[in-house]
């Protein structure tokens, strides 16, 4: 494979990864306006912490602003950096639903989180070779 080819496939495979990854984070973003409570309710639950709903749509507007960097491409390091590190702490705030994915009939979702977990891996360590739209660094 050529340096040209290579490089092609880098793109496209990063431009993939912005895509989906960005509509995994804009749902999520979305979610805390549209149902604010449940960002209280999931605050409590696996964080431990009482946050306002005025909090969880500042949580809200950050998801969706990353979710729009990743679809454009703009500010890869911050931006694909900070996405990573917002996932993994929702995956490790999830292990006990990691560890027992069929102790509770939602459990078996959380596995999810994994894959979702390394493609955000993925995009961060490829951020160099992400050329298609944007140029953000």
């Amino acid at each position: 494979m050529n340096d040209e080819t290579l490089t092609r496939a880098l793109s496209a495979a990063t431009l993939a990864l912005r895509i989906t990854l960005g509509v995994f984070l804009l749902q999520w973003g979305v979610e805390k306006f549209v149902v604010p409570e449940n960002t209280v309710a999931i605050w409590g639950h696996f964080y431990g912490l009482g946050v306002s709903q005025s909090l969880g749509y500042l949580f809200g507007a950050v998801e969706v602003a990353l979710a729009v960097c990743l679809f454009l491409g703009a500010f890869r390091t911050v931006a694909y950096g900070a996405a990573l590190a917002l996932h993994a702490v929702t995956v490790l705030v999830s292990w006990r639903q990691l560890l027992d994915p069929w102790g509770s009939p939602e459990n078996h979702l959380f596995t999810a989180s994994i894959p979702v977990l390394g493609a955000f891996i993925a995009l961060f360590l490829l951020r160099h070779w992400d050329r298609l739209p944007g140029r953000g660094g």
